[in-house]
């Protein structure tokens, strides 16, 4: 999602008024919002907002939080390697430009796998995650493994990276991430991009496929071609939004899902819940939860 600042055990107490549900909206959405079952709650880039985003560490805090659903970012190095980070610079979340004073504006494509795991991605946020390396796709998905967690995985710039969709494809099938009984059920690819996002579609219809943005509702039916997801920020819903995209088909067959971005206090998730969204991305997924269930 969209660059924003490092926050940390301190929960913003925002609120979401300007989403409350339209005094105008049907009798029969309201109703099927209220039967809906608790939106998926999806930890953002780990539970970022009690590790370093993007880590290993991350995805472990989200485990021990009981978080199943990960999401994460996705880039590739100047020697072909997959691995993690949300910004397409180094230097916000490591020691990039202490370590290659001489390397700006450390562009994650113009250093090597082996400079990169040299990095400490850890210290920005804490003095006891010091030394919290930048995983690779590999390493991140060993952990999920191990944790029995899903990933949401996002295609951070994959313009900058051409043919980067057919490598995660790649290493996702290697690694056994693509063995899902059914679309959607341990993995989702996602992207601002939407031809990224078509080219992943074609490369491998089997996957299910998350559009990150706020179409408009005349463009909707052109993204069930290929999305599985639409996954705006939770700032653009509305509760006929909302129900315009769950009217749809995608592409496998099933009503098209919103999964909102980034929902970090009780009151804003339990607004957005009302709205009948599917799942909620949060730096924090215990103050969701407690807030919502899922």
């Amino acid at each position: 999602m969209h660059p924003h600042p490092a926050v940390r055990w301190i929960v913003p107490a925002v609120g979401l008024a300007a989403l409350a549900v339209p005094a105008a909206a049907s009798q029969a959405a309201a109703q099927s919002a209220a039967e809906q079952a608790d939106p998926v709650i999806i930890a953002h880039r780990g539970a970022s907002g009690y590790a370093p985003e993007n880590t290993v560490a991350a995805a472990q805090v989200a485990a021990d939080l009981g978080t199943s659903w990960v999401e994460t970012d996705v880039q590739r190095t100047a020697d072909g390697e997959l691995v993690l980070m949300h910004d397409t610079t180094l230097d916000r979340t490591t020691d990039a430009e202490e370590l290659f004073p001489d390397r700006a504006p450390w562009n994650v494509a113009d250093f090597t796998a082996e400079e990169i795991a040299q990095l400490d991605a850890g210290s920005w946020f804490g003095a006891e995650f010091a030394g919290e390396p930048v995983p690779t796709l590999t390493d991140f998905l060993d952990e999920l493994a191990a944790n029995g967690q899903q990933l949401l995985l996002e295609l951070k710039a994959p313009d900058l990276y051409p043919g980067i969709e057919e490598e995660i494809l790649a290493e996702l099938a290697a690694e056994g991430w693509l063995d899902e009984a059914a679309p959607g059920e341990r993995l989702v690819l996602q992207s601002f991009d939407e031809a990224s996002m078509r080219t992943a579609h074609e490369l491998n219809p089997d996957v299910e496929i998350g559009f990150l943005g706020s179409p408009e509702v005349a463009e909707l039916p052109a993204f069930a071609e290929f999305a599985d997801q639409i996954n705006p920020t939770y700032r653009d819903l509305t509760a006929d939004y909302v129900a315009e995209i769950q009217a749809l088909s995608g592409p496998h067959g099933a009503p098209l899902e919103v999964h909102t971005w980034t929902v970090n206090d009780a009151e804003t998730a339990a607004d957005v819940t009302a709205l009948g969204v599917n799942g909620i991305i949060t730096n924090f997924p215990d103050v969701v939860r407690a807030a919502v269930g899922g």
